[in-house]
């Protein structure tokens, strides 16, 4: 297959980066200078390898997907997938078959592999695909989407990428016993206790899911009665917004968005954890920031919100930025500008109890609109909704690997 040429050459680069990184511990933010030389080099390497591997041949990708009943929520998904071009490469070169170590069979990938090889056919064949073997593998795998009642697009990209991950994770599993001792990092910088909870991360799930969608997300409190400060840091895959509050005809933009989500909250006695330095539950404020920053950040806007007695939709037009959307207010101070482009939308039409999924991606040649078998172009200032429901971005001034 083209391009296949390139993938041992640059696995075993990859692999070796990967070794020294978890086994040595070199890290830019730890590193001595003579370690940082080599870690940079290496990655120089690597890029060098990735960036003369011959590129590999696909279609045009408009191509539909068939709805084989209530499949809307996968079709969508699957579109704004196919075109995460790192994840679409990596699957039609079927990488996954060299890089995983896992015990887990790769029956999912395999499936979801043939689905985007015939979405991206060179000789344009069908221009319509049946996911149902798929889909098939993937209820087998999540009974819980079994059926053909409405489900949600979020919920399903959360499931399917976690499945795909376990499937091809380069970490060969071990069974856990008990309860691991916690870390303490009193002594160290923010950052190096966040590398240090990273590197354990990579040490029991890495894979090219991680590589692309996997961030931290940095969570700190602050004690009111003593002032003692903790952090606590998770990785996450999507970042679920909240919507502020408005009529349904106003206009609210991504970034208040950004800042209800990443801005201070009090927590009382009943809701907080306790104190580390006064040994109980006291009032407290907690904010969460973003420590490292995913290749691939998925932002879902929380449009549906459960009360006790029902779940009510959102349909207040959220405004976003196509290009240079800046994330780097939101992580670590003076981290500096951090920039990502929009590529795919999920969109929801409808109610909570009646909907519809579609996909808006862009190509070499513009943005296409899809909507299950139907591909039509579609102009940017079609693209701002009020169905926009899950917005995938791609980093645009990252020139490294962070690992």
């Amino acid at each position: 297959m083209p391009g296949a040429s390139g993938v041992n050459a640059e696995g075993s680069c990859e692999a070796l980066c990967r070794t020294l990184v978890s086994q040595k511990g070199l890290q830019r933010e730890t590193a001595d200078i003579s370690h940082s030389v080599l870690y940079t080099s290496l990655m120089g390497l690597l890029l060098v390898t990735d960036n003369e591997k011959e590129k590999l041949t696909v279609g045009n990708g408009r191509v539909g997907l068939k709805n084989i009943g209530n499949t809307c929520f996968l079709n969508a998904v699957i579109q704004c997938l196919s075109h995460t071009r790192g994840l679409r490469d990596y699957s039609l070169l079927k990488s996954y078959r060299d890089d995983k170590f896992s015990k887990e069979e790769t029956k999912l990938m395999e499936a979801f592999s043939q689905v985007l090889s015939g979405l991206w056919d060179v000789n344009e064949g069908d221009r319509v695909v049946n996911p149902r073997q798929f889909y098939n593998i993937f209820k087998d795998a999540v009974p819980y989407f079994s059926g053909y009642s409405q489900q949600d697009a979020q919920e399903f990209l959360r499931f399917l990428l976690d499945k795909l991950h376990t499937e091809i994770n380069r970490r060969p599993y071990v069974r856990r016993t008990g309860k691991e001792p916690e870390q303490t990092f009193a002594r160290f910088r923010i950052s190096e206790e966040a590398a240090a909870m990273w590197k354990k991360h990579l040490e029991r799930d890495d894979s090219r899911i991680v590589d692309l969608f996997s961030g931290q997300l940095r969570s700190s409190l602050h004690c009111s009665v003593c002032s003692h400060s903790s952090n606590t840091f998770d990785v996450f895959c999507d970042l679920s917004l909240p919507i502020p509050k408005r009529s349904s005809s106003a206009q609210v933009t991504l970034r208040e968005c950004l800042e209800l989500f990443s801005q201070e909250e009090k927590l009382d006695k009943d809701n907080s954890p306790m104190c580390e330095r006064c040994n109980r539950h006291t009032e407290c404020t907690k904010q969460l920031s973003i420590q490292r920053f995913p290749q691939v950040i998925v932002i879902h806007l929380n449009r549906f919100t459960t009360s006790r007695w029902s779940i009510s939709k959102s349909t207040v037009y959220v405004s976003f930025p196509l290009t240079n959307l800046d994330l780097g207010r939101y992580g670590p101070v003076d981290c500096g500008p951090v920039l990502y482009d929009l590529y795919a939308i999920c969109n929801h039409a409808g109610t909570v109890n009646m909907g519809h999924y579609t996909a808006c991606c862009s190509d070499e040649n513009g943005w296409c609109f899809y909507n299950d078998s139907s591909v039509t172009p579609v102009s940017e200032n079609q693209l701002q909704t009020n169905q926009a429901y899950v917005l995938f971005y791609q980093r645009s001034n990252s020139t490294t690997i962070r690992k």
